[in-house]
């Protein structure tokens, strides 16, 4: 992995290999999971095969708040261990699909966080890289889509090395306050940036 100094000092060509390495790496990390999953800020959806006519009796899927084991009765589980984050553990649900898929439903209990991985020690993902889909945000309440619109903004501004949208508001901040205290000298001032 390469640090972001490293990353920053590389040319657009070796960013774009790098990136293309990355993300073939990813996704044969992930390819070769047992399950395949995917997410949206607010929940996360497991599925994995079973045997086909595999009935609900054969199987043995317990969620808790911060742990999931799943798979056939009698077996190694399928999927097993830690989660990486906390779920609402009434909302969360597992069904069997036509008798040879199972589908674990998990409603993350924070709602604004992205997940790098299902289970703990399990290959992570690359947060930084999830475009969300747009419809999605629509499904979320208006703080929480503002608050996901403006982590998204201020990931594009960072990538394109602009100010974030905390940056913007302090400058209009500071441009209101000059243009109501012309008589004060803002030269030699200096801009805190944290």
């Amino acid at each position: 992995m390469v640090n972001p100094k490293e990353y920053d000092s590389m040319t657009e060509e070796e960013r774009t290999a790098h990136d293309a390495a990355a993300r073939q790496k990813e996704a044969e990390e992930q390819a070769s999971l047992p399950y395949k999953w995917r997410q949206t800020l607010v929940d996360v959806d497991i599925t994995f095969e079973v045997p086909k006519g595999t009935r609900a009796r054969d199987l043995v899927v317990e969620i808790k708040k911060n742990s999931l084991k799943a798979g056939l009765r009698g077996q190694t589980p399928i999927i097993e261990g830690t989660l990486t984050k906390e779920v609402k553990l009434d909302d969360s649900t597992w069904s069997l699909e036509d008798q040879k898929e199972i589908t674990i439903h998990l409603e993350k209990l924070k709602s604004t966080e992205w997940w790098k991985a299902v289970i703990e020690g399990h290959p992570a993902i690359d947060t930084t890289k999830i475009v969300p889909e747009n419809s999605k945000l629509s499904d979320l309440d208006g703080e929480t889509r503002g608050m996901v619109e403006k982590m998204m903004f201020d990931q594009r501004q960072k990538a394109a090395g602009l100010p974030s949208s905390d940056d913007l508001k302090k400058d209009e901040a500071l441009k209101k306050f000059q243009a109501m205290h012309p008589e004060m000298d803002f030269s030699k001032m200096k801009k805190n940036i944290g």
